[in-house]
């Protein structure tokens, strides 16, 4: 049966049906039967991008090499410089995947269709060590990972109504937690199967997973709720009065936050580089330089209830915290923890060897940043997309992300020398960021006094 393409499909009542007040009280307390499927597709998903991504850069500097078997590494400078190239062309796909979702395929058909190449790119890398299967590898898992990830966000929040619209928060909230999960156990393992096997062990494992998160999203197909893509109607209603105000809005916002993400994704280029230089004795052990980020999850993990229950209900005692000031609040969190990268960076130079544990604090700090940028964007990216244009929208976020990575990218191959050094010391590399991290954090509270938000929900119950 095919639908007003800005209406999801109603599977669960017949034509005439009215819903009685109990299942109505019943629908408000009861999580969508997808979700699961949603949430378990994206454990495994990031399980293999953050796999993949966690020995990325080691991989470019001490494993990489040509045709005949012969190492070819990489400059720190110029791995860092690929590795945010490549994250900002993971967030630049995000684009094609909301066109092809929103205007022709749907989500759910966009989602299968780039998840194959997706998996593809990962098996490219399992089996070519060389600067061939780099390039072929890391872009089809763009391509994979760029256009389903407006894709997925938006799906779940299809999966809601008006009706129960209050358990979305705590949707989005489990799905976060799974993103981090999988990342968390991803960036304990796949180091290590580096170290002991090898490249093709390593990026074959995230390869496997992304086949299992393939096959998890099938599994849920006759429980999802689908909005049928819009076809000419949503290409009317982006160019249209309601839907260019709601873009002009966001994208507004979407600018500071590109320089929010062209620091905090340094965490796994410049700081496991960094790493490599630090005493890493810590907790009884010593860690690999890309096992370090195995905090950013875990801290979100922790953190999530600790700011949901705790710390946002304490300070909207003090003052109303809406989510526009807990963005600038994560702005400004920034700023001290690129200040602590540089300290560390600093006593390297003087031939000093610190201990991880400096790192262990700059986390501490960056993701109390995410949690509040990252996590609130993404909900109100979503309730503030009219509804033919939840993911081009989502995608309007992701490219905020590409942005930022694009510009860290062009600054490491400019301030790289044909000898190999660089125009920009380390030291000053940090704190250039942190200034101007601080600048944007000030002009964003004077600009976002003028953000009005306008809630978009879908109107018809969930099946």
């Amino acid at each position: 049966m095919k639908n007003d393409p800005g209406l999801r499909e109603d599977r669960g009542r017949k034509k005439d049906e009215v819903p009685r007040m109990t299942d109505l009280k019943a629908e408000k307390q009861r999580m969508p039967g997808g979700i699961p499927f949603i949430v378990g597709n994206e454990a495994a998903e990031r399980f293999s991008y953050y796999g993949m991504r966690a020995i990325l850069v080691i991989f470019m500097t001490q494993h990489l090499r040509n045709a005949a078997g012969e190492l070819d590494l990489m400059s720190d400078t110029e791995a860092r410089g690929w590795y945010h190239a490549f994250s900002s062309a993971v967030y630049f796909f995000p684009m094609l995947g909301a066109v092809l979702s929103d205007g022709f395929l749907g989500k759910y058909r966009t989602v299968i269709f780039l998840s194959i190449a997706y998996c593809l790119g990962h098996f490219a890398l399992a089996l070519d060590d060389t600067r061939l299967g780099l390039q072929v590898g890391l872009g089809l898992i763009a391509l994979g990972s760029g256009g389903i990830k407006p894709c997925v966000a938006a799906n779940l929040g299809d999966q809601f109504s008006e009706r129960n619209s209050s358990l979305m928060s705590k949707a989005f909230g489990w799905f976060y937690f799974s993103v981090n999960f999988g990342a968390f156990v991803s960036t304990i393992v796949t180091p290590l199967l580096l170290q002991r096997y090898g490249p093709d062990v390593a990026f074959g494992l995230p390869g496997i997973l992304m086949l299992l998160a393939t096959i998890v999203f099938w599994l849920g197909r006759h429980r999802y709720v689908r909005v049928p893509p819009g076809g000419p109607a949503f290409l009317r209603e982006a160019v249209g009065r309601e839907g260019l105000r709601a873009m002009g809005k966001l994208v507004m916002l979407y600018g500071f936050f590109a320089v929010f993400w062209s620091i905090y994704d340094q965490n796994g280029s410049t700081w496991v580089l960094q790493a490599t230089h630090m005493d890493r004795q810590f907790l009884g052990r010593e860690w690999l330089p890309s096992q370090i980020q195995v905090l950013n999850p875990i801290l979100v993990m922790i953190y999530i209830p600790l700011f949901s229950y705790v710390l946002y209900p304490a300070i909207h005692r003090v003052f109303p915290l809406t989510p526009i000031r807990k963005i600038g609040m994560g702005f400004f969190c920034t700023v001290p923890c690129v200040l602590v990268i540089a300290w560390v960076e600093h006593q390297i130079q003087l031939g000093e060897t610190p201990n991880i544990g400096w790192h262990v604090i700059a986390f501490m700090i960056l993701i109390a940043a995410e949690v509040m940028v990252y996590q609130t964007g993404l909900e109100l990216s979503y309730t503030q997309a009219p509804n033919r244009m939840k993911s081009l929208i989502m995608a309007f976020y992701n490219l905020s992300i590409s942005l930022g990575n694009a510009f860290t990218s062009g600054l490491n191959f400019f301030i790289q020398n044909d000898d190999g050094s660089t125009r920009l010391g380390a030291v000053e590399y940090h704190l250039f960021f942190a200034g101007m991290m601080l600048v944007t954090a000030i002009v964003f509270v004077f600009v976002s006094r003028f953000f009005v938000t306008k809630t978009y929900l879908q109107e018809t119950p969930s099946p």
